[in-house]
């Protein structure tokens, strides 16, 4: 038999159940429109825009520092103004993308996001001075032309010069002359090898080193080319004459060659490429990534 104490405690519990319940129904009739209100339709095509622009952004990024590399790499002066020019394409969709995210963010309340939009931000700020630094070099291209006017028309008037000299050395008496000849070709010779590593060569140091051995190389030259016009026949053909302007016409291209290549265009192109950019390019990379995958994430919970 229960008694009036039993039965009014059994009557308390009922009530406390009763108002947890009551309490538990409303606080979700609460939060049940705030959550139904971050998945409107209006907030998922939102969510679905924001990631197509951060998609859009890191394949603008990916393809202008691709194009930007191939202008670096180019072996013309075409190549690398097509490939200079479709980077400024790439970069400037970037751009526009880039402008066009931020308010959706906003819109959204996504503030982590926004963060890391600013670090992307960071970064390609970076990313644009190196590549305003590199791509101006990379389409100038002196190292390029350097070995273009070595192989072309420092080739032929090394080529003039000892068709020259042999005809020169066959005018005056054997014995010394075919000495003097041949210090005349070696010193010319010389010069051409020094051409290639001073078209590659970085170091202002090493350049000024290179020129100063060629200066050396020309005055053997020159040295030589005078005992031949000495010991020469007077009866003979003046084949000397066309020996030294070819030289003359050597030197001259030589000094174009050396101009050309103190530019350092390219050398100093590919530097910047695979220091500091190559790094920046990969952070960028990083942060869009980031970016991108935290809004992947927004958009599975939307769908759940």
């Amino acid at each position: 038999m229960l008694t009036a104490a039993m039965m009014f405690s059994a009557e308390g519990a009922v009530r406390r159940a009763w108002s947890g319940w009551m309490l538990l129904f409303l606080a979700t009739l609460t939060l049940a429109p705030s959550a139904a209100c971050t998945n409107t339709p209006a907030v998922l095509t939102e969510l679905s825009e924001v990631r197509h622009l951060a998609s859009e952004m890191r394949v603008a990024f990916t393809k202008a520092s691709d194009a930007s590399n191939r202008a670096v790499m180019a072996d013309t002066d075409d190549a690398s103004a097509a490939a200079a020019t479709e980077s400024g394409e790439h970069a400037a969709r970037l751009q526009t993308a880039l402008e066009q995210v931020e308010p959706h963010l906003r819109s959204l309340g996504y503030t982590d996001e926004i963060a890391s939009l600013e670090r992307v931000k960071v970064k390609l700020a970076e990313y644009r001075r190196l590549d305003a630094e590199v791509l101006p070099l990379a389409t100038e291209n002196t190292n390029l032309k350097a070995q273009r006017l070595s192989f072309g028309e420092g080739q032929q008037a090394a080529d003039a010069f000892v068709s020259a000299l042999d005809s020169a050395a066959a005018a005056v008496p054997p014995g010394e002359s075919e000495w003097q000849a041949s210090n005349a070709v070696k010193a010319v010779l010389g010069i051409q090898v020094v051409q290639a590593r001073h078209i590659a060569e970085a170091d202002n140091a090493s350049m000024d080193r290179m020129e100063q051995q060629m200066a050396s190389r020309e005055r053997t030259a020159r040295e030589a080319l005078g005992r031949l016009r000495l010991a020469r026949s007077s009866s003979a053909p003046d084949a000397l004459d066309a020996a030294t302007a070819a030289l003359d016409r050597f030197m001259v291209v030589n000094r174009d060659i050396v101009q050309l290549s103190r530019r350092n265009t390219n050398v100093r192109s590919l530097a910047l490429s695979l220091g500091r950019k190559r790094v920046v390019v990969a952070e960028c990379e990083d942060e869009l990534n980031k970016l991108d995958e935290a809004l992947a994430r927004h958009s599975f919970d939307a769908t759940r």
